[in-house]
């Protein structure tokens, strides 16, 4: 059963593609669009994410620094 899943999930991403002539902006637009005419509810976070890089960025530098890193020993 998973892979008549997957591959009905390759065909639909196909189609779709097809009809956007592969124009990842249209798509896009398109998914928005309907997103929008749906009327379901979209949650947003009130604040971005972090990206991962800083995390490691800090945590190189408090490496470096002699710091023990957030909650461990050194």
């Amino acid at each position: 059963m998973a892979d008549t899943l997957i591959e009905e999930i390759h065909q639909t991403r196909t189609a779709i593609s097809e009809r956007f002539h592969g124009n990842i902006t249209a798509i896009a637009d398109d998914a928005a669009a309907r997103q929008s005419a749906s009327g379901r509810a979209i949650w947003k976070p009130e604040t971005p994410n972090k990206s991962a890089t800083s995390d490691r960025g800090l945590a190189g530098r408090r490496y470096r620094s002699g710091q023990p890193a957030r909650g461990g020993v050194r």
